[in-house]
Formats: C-alpha cells, structure tokens, sequence
C-alpha cells in the first residue's frame, strides 16, 4: 500500500494528458471541458471513468466532413438548383419567363400611363 498514492498519481496524469490531447469531436458522452474537471476535481475515479467510458474508442479517423457553415447550402434542394442552374434547357425556359414577365409589365405600365394622361 506504500505505492498507492503513487499509482494514483500516475493514473491520474495520464488520464489528464488523455483527456486534454483527444481530439474534441471524438471525446464520448461528455463535452471534453467537463471531463477535465472531472479528471481534475476527482482524480482516482475521475481517471477511472475516462478510461472507461469517455475515452474515444479505436484508432484515430478522420474528422467530419466539413459543412460551410451555411445549412442552407448542404440542403439536397439547393444542390438540385444549382444542378438545374446549369441546365440548358432550364436556362432557355428561364429566358423565356423574363421576356414574357417583360412584356407583361410593359404593357400594364404603358395602359397604366394612357388611362393617367386621359384624366387630364
């Protein structure tokens, strides 16, 4: 028994080193802070339920696929209208609508200014 604090203390380091070197994203159940406060703030069973159930499992992988940051650009409906965007043909139709939207608007613009003048 002469050892123990020793041991402890060793156990404990390690557990510390663990906790503060693994990768945030990997750390199991827990955000990696609190688990080391609890490594800190309980040494013996702290280091003791890292190794056992905070610890990340395996080797080390790759981290997550990166997003941009906008949600929005990662929905399958914006990719959908990126793909369309670059279609030939949705580009003709797309021509089309804004010629027609055009003419429309003249027109009701140019009615709009006759029935004005005739007030007059």
């Amino acid at each position: 028994m002469p050892y123990f604090g020793l041991i402890v203390l060793v156990v404990w380091v390690a557990a510390l080193i663990d906790v503060i070197v693994a990768e945030e994203y990997r750390v199991r159940h827990l955000p990696k802070v609190v688990w080391v406060l609890i490594v800190i703030l309980l040494p013996l069973v702290g280091s003791i339920i890292w190794f056992l159930v905070g610890r990340p499992e395996g080797v080390a992988g790759s981290p997550p696929a990166r997003t941009t940051g906008f949600p929005e650009y990662e929905r399958p409906e914006y990719k959908a209208a990126i793909a369309a965007r670059e279609d030939a043909e949705f580009r003709r139709r797309a021509r089309e609508r804004a010629q027609e939207q055009r003419r429309r608007a003249e027109e009701k613009n140019g009615s709009a200014g006759n029935d004005e003048s005739e007030g007059d």
